[in-house]
């Protein structure tokens, strides 16, 4: 399958396969205070995450993403975009475009 950069604004630079959005290994590097937001996301954490390799090094740009599994700052995630992110538990119908939906314990790639 060839790559194409994503143009949705969650996932801007970030390679895509070409049968859909994947999941984006990231690292967590801050958190977003909106003391105004859509109402429902009153209850929601936003963290600002940071896409990463499997090796851990920064490859793409910032984004903020809902939490629903309680990852803390400089922890490896899982984050799914646009409607794959409305799926995640207690998001339907919420204006999301990013969810981080998994912790990463260990990343292990072979060549």
């Amino acid at each position: 399958m060839l790559n194409a950069e994503c143009q949705h604004s969650a996932c801007f630079g970030i390679q895509h396969s070409a049968v859909g959005i994947d999941m984006i290994l990231a690292k967590v590097v801050g958190t977003v205070v909106a003391t105004r937001k859509d109402e429902r996301l009153v209850s929601s954490k936003l963290l600002v995450a940071r896409p990463v390799d499997p090796s851990g090094k920064a490859d793409g740009n910032y984004l903020v993403a809902v939490d629903t599994v309680d990852a803390g700052f400089g922890e490896t995630v899982l984050i799914v975009s646009g409607s794959s992110a409305r799926m995640a538990s207690g998001l339907k119908d919420c204006p999301v475009d990013a969810a981080i939906v998994g912790i990463v314990d260990t990343v292990q790639v072979q060549d």
